[in-house]
């Protein structure tokens, strides 16, 4: 029973959330990473995410230090990233030379620049159907996570492994940390990857939240389809995830990971075909009561009816490769201003 001192103590402040972004949401630029800090600044943000290799000039220490020290001149954390570790899985590509020695890499650099977390992935929904089942993919990507334990521990930077386009669900996520080691590797938890999984993000925050370390935020558009279910990426604010209760969870569970928001727009929507047989041959596992979440949330879900530009597959014409860049910058800068104003999120911008 609580006592008269403690009903009348005043409650504690919410925690401050940071407020960032993955580099990978504004691709179309190509920015590097001292033009994507320089416009971090631009926009009174806490945080970056630079999830790819290919974000930096060089890897020379000195080239790295100048990164990180533009940082720290700026006010600004950095997140560090790669791509696909798993050597079984689609993604993967030998030009990174071994698993072990691409974490390592990635590592290395995550340090230099000064980061504290480095996100890294599994696979895609392809390492569940036509190249799976997921668990042997799962299996390698622990066995190679526990290769680089005692050397990633050296560098201070936890490895942060991502929910990544449809390969694994946040159960099975959270198998790989727990059986790799939590002491080194996290969660880079993403909420719009979910949906290819036929997951609620707020089921994957419970899930993963006390593995977090750093984050992809997006908003979906999920709504019921004969099939099943439908789904859509878009800016925050436009799409059918309640984020000020996630936001809220959030804050409880993960107060010291930043919110980095991944947007992705420009694609159309994508049916889950969850009510014929055949989609099921790759989620023989599936939570029963966690997949009656994610029918709910379809069934008060809607479609996007705002204007977006789509793009096809391959090069577009120069036109329409210009709008879908500028398109990039609107959607992401809108999900800033959504995150600031409506999810109280953000340290910077109150100054």
């Amino acid at each position: 029973m609580l006592s008269t001192a403690a009903l009348a103590a005043p409650a504690a402040a919410p925690a401050q959330i940071r407020l960032g972004f993955d580099s990978y949401s504004i691709r179309a630029f190509k920015w590097k990473a001292i033009q994507l800090l320089d416009y971090t600044a631009s926009q009174k943000l806490d945080t970056i995410q630079l999830s790819s290799l290919d974000d930096y000039e060089s890897f020379e220490p000195a080239y790295l230090q100048q990164v990180k020290d533009r940082a720290a001149r700026l006010g600004i954390s950095i997140d560090g990233g790669i791509g696909c570790i798993c050597p079984t899985a689609n993604q993967w590509n030998n030009r990174n030379g071994s698993p072990e020695e691409y974490i390592l890499k990635g590592l290395r650099v995550a340090k230099a620049v000064g980061a504290s977390s480095m996100r890294c992935f599994l696979g895609n929904s392809n390492d569940r159907t036509v190249n799976g089942p997921i668990e042997k993919h799962m299996e390698k990507t622990i066995a190679v996570f526990r290769s680089v334990r005692t050397r990633a521990l050296e560098t201070g930077v936890a490895i942060a492994l991502e929910n990544h386009s449809g390969d694994m669900q946040a159960r099975e996520v959270r198998t790989i940390i727990e059986e790799s080691g939590k002491e080194f590797v996290g969660s880079c938890l993403d909420t719009g990857n979910p949906m290819q999984v036929m997951e609620d993000p707020l089921v994957t925050l419970e899930v993963l939240a006390p593995y977090v370390v750093t984050t992809h935020i997006r908003d979906s558009a999920i709504f019921e389809h004969p099939r099943g279910a439908a789904y859509q990426w878009v800016a925050l604010g436009d799409g059918s995830v309640d984020f000020k209760r996630f936001v809220s969870l959030y804050r409880q569970l993960c107060p010291s990971a930043a919110m980095q928001l991944e947007i992705i727009t420009g694609r159309p929507p994508q049916v889950l075909p969850y009510l014929e047989a055949g989609h099921w041959k790759a989620f023989k596992n599936a939570n029963a009561a966690e997949f009656a979440r994610f029918v709910a949330l379809a069934k008060n879900g809607h479609p996007f009816m705002g204007t977006m530009v789509i793009g096809g597959a391959g090069k577009q014409p120069p036109q329409v490769e210009a709008a879908l860049q500028e398109q990039q910058r609107t959607d992401l800068e809108r999900s800033f201003e959504y995150a600031k104003k409506h999810l109280d999120v953000g340290v910077r911008w109150r100054a």
